[in-house]
C-alpha cells in the first residue's frame, strides 16, 4: 500500500519573534525540521512532501537533495488549506496519508509506525495524548465522558467552550488517513469559524458522518509530540533532549559530572571508563576511547580522542585527532588536520593546525604549529610559532626528532630542523639546519654607555 508522508512547515512562528522560519530553528545542533525528516525517513519506502510558505525559499534550500516534493501554501489560511495544496501530489486512491508537522521534531519512527498501522488503509487515525495543561491544543471530542469512548471530533482550543477546555486529551496535530477520503474531505472543508481558516481537524466530523472508523492512537511519552511555537519552549525542548542523550550515555557507562549540564549536537561514541566533566558540548561525529577524560567547559566537534587521552578545561578541538595518552589544554585549540600521537603534550594557549606531532612531542604554553611535521620527543618552546602563509600560499614546516626548540623562535617556512638540532631561543630561522647542532639566528647584543631615556617636554603655559 503506498505511503506519502506530508509533513506541514509553512508557519511563520511568530511568537518566535525571529527573522528565521521557525522550522528552520536549530535543536541539538539541526534545525526542526531535519529531525522530522530523519524520523520519517526510517519508514521506508514513501513519498514526502514539505509544506512550504513563510521563508520558502530558505526552507527549500535547506532541504534540497533529500528527496522530498515541496508544495508551497500561499498565503496561509490553515492546516486543511495546507493540506488541500499537496492532493494533486497523493498517490492515487490505494494509500494512506501520514500527516506530521515540522515543528514537532522528536517525533518516533515507532509512533509514526504504530499510526500507519492503526489506519490500515480504511480508518482515520489520530495521534492524541494526555496533558496536566492542555492550553492551546484541539481536544478530542468522544462520546460520553470516558477517554475509551467513540471519538466524534476535535474542537480548537480557540473555538472551544470552557467545559470543552477542561478536556486533558487532545490532539497533537499529526494524523494517518486513506488517501483516497482524504483528497475528498480536504476539498470539502469549508472557513466558518472563529479564524476564518480552513482547519484539518474539521474532517473529523466529515469521517464520523460518514461512519468511517476514527481511531486514537497515543504517543509514547509528552516529549515526542510538543512543538515549538517560541523561544522558551524551544529552549524547554532542548534540555528534554540533552537529557534523555546524557542518560543514555550513562547507561552505557559514560560517567558525568552533571547530565544537565551536557550538549550533544551530533553522534558521540564512547568507551569503557569515559569521564565527561561539567558544561562540554560535542558537535558532529566524536570519538571517545577508553578512560578518555574531558575536562569541563570543553567543545569538541568531529573529532576522534583516543584511549587514556585526557583534555583539559576550556579546549577547543574541531576536526582533530588526539593520539592514546595525550595530554591537551588547558584552553588549548586544535584545529583541522591537527593529529597529536601518542603521549603528545599540547598545553594552555597553544594552537595547532594541519600538523602532525609524533610521539612524545610536546608544545607546553603559548606557542603556534600550522602546517608542520614534528618528530618524535621534540620539545617546543614557549612563543615559538611556525610562519606557514607567505599572503598567497601556506608551506611546511618539518622538524625532525628529537629537536629542542627554544622559547620565542620563528620558524619562516618552508624549512627543515635537522633531527636532534637545537635552535636557540629568539632565533628566527629561514634556513634549514642541520641535524644534532645549535644554531642561533638572531641580532647581537649591544649595550650602549651614556644612552639616555627620552623626556616629554615640559608643557606650555
Amino acid at each position: 500500500m503506498a505511503l506519502d508522508i506530508v509533513i506541514m512547515a509553512a508557519g511563520k512562528g511568530t511568537r518566535m519573534k525571529s527573522r528565521l522560519p521557525k522550522v528552520l530553528h536549530k535543536l541539538a545542533g539541526r534545525p526542526l525540521l531535519h529531525h522530522v525528516l530523519d524520523s520519517a525517513a526510517a519508514l521506508g519506502e514513501a513519498r514526502t512532501i514539505v509544506i512550504t510558505g513563510h521563508g520558502a525559499d530558505e526552507v527549500e534550500q535547506s532541504i534540497a537533495g533529500r528527496g522530498a516534493i515541496c508544495v508551497r501554501q500561499m498565503p496561509q489560511l490553515g492546516t486543511g488549506h495546507a493540506v488541500q495544496q499537496v492532493v494533486p501530489q497523493l498517490h492515487d486512491e490505494d494509500g494512506i496519508t501520514l500527516i506530521l508537522n515540522g515543528d514537532v521534531p522528536l517525533i518516533e519512527a515507532a509512533t509514526m509506525r504504530a499510526l500507519v498501522e492503526a489506519c490500515a488503509g480504511n480508518r482515520l487515525a489520530l495521534l492524541t495524548i494526555v496533558l496536566d495543561d492542555a492550553t492551546g491544543y484541539g481536544r478530542i471530542l468522544r462520546s460520553g465522558d470516558a477517554q475509551g469512548g467513540r471519538v466524534l471530533g476535535i474542537v480548537e482550543h480557540k473555538d472551544a467552550t470552557p467545559r470543552q477546555r477542561e478536556i486533558r486529551e487532545v490532539y497533537t496535530g499529526m494524523m494517518a488517513a486513506p488517501t483516497g477520503l482524504l483528497k475528498r474531505w480536504v476539498m470539502a472543508l469549508d472557513n466558518q469559524n472563529a479564524q476564518g481558516e480552513y482547519y484539518l481537524t474539521d474532517i473529523v466530523e466529515m469521517a464520523v458522518t460518514q461512519d468511517v472508523t476514527v481511531v486514537a492512537t497515543h504517543a509514547h511519552n509528552e516529549t515526542e509530540v510538543l512543538g515549538v511555537n517560541s523561544p522558551l519552549q524551544l529552549a524547554d525542548l532542548e534540555r528534554r533532549l540533552q537529557r534523555r542523550r546524557a542518560e543514555a550515555l550513562m547507561e552505557a557507562g559514560v560517567r558525568l559530572a552533571d547530565p544537565g549540564r551536557f550538549d550533544l549536537r551530533g553522534t558521540l561514541q564512547a568507551g569503557q571508563d569515559v569521564e565527561i566533566d561539567v558544561g562540554c558540548v560535542f558537535e558532529g561525529q566524536v570519538t571517545l576511547g577508553d578512560e578518555a577524560r574531558i575536562g569541563a567547559h570543553c567543545v569538541i566537534r568531529d573529532a576522534v580522542i583516543e584511549a587514556g587521552a585526557v583534555i583539559h578545561p576550556f579546549t577547543h578541538i574541531d576536526g582533530a585527532r588526539v593520539g592514546p595518552g595525550a595530554l591537551v589544554g588547558p584552553y588549548a585549540r586544535l584545529r583541522p588536520g591537527a593529529e597529536l600521537g601518542p603521549e603528545v603534550h599540547i598545553g594552555n594557549f597553544v594552537e595547532v593546525k594541519n600538523s602532525t606531532l609524533a610521539k612524545g612531542a610536546k608544545a607546553n604554553h603559548l606557542a603556534y604549529l600550522g602546517d608542520a611535521t614534528v618528530g618524535e620527543r621534540v620539545n617546543y618552546g614557549a612563543g615559538s610559532i611556525t610562519a606557514n602563509y607567505d599572503g598567497a600560499n601556506k608551506h611546511r614546516t618539518v622538524i625532525g626528532n628529537d629537536v629542542h626548540v627554544g622559547s620565542n623562535c620563528l620558524l619562516v617556512a618552508p624549512v627543515t630542523i635537522g633531527d636532534g638540532g637545537t635552535l636557540g631561543g629568539g632565533s628566527t630561522i629561514s634556513r634549514d639546519t642541520p641535524a644534532g647542532q645549535l644554531t642561533v639566528a638572531r641580532a647581537r647584543q649591544v649595550s650602549l654607555a651614556g644612552w639616555k631615556r627620552p623626556v616629554k617636554a615640559p608643557k606650555k603655559a
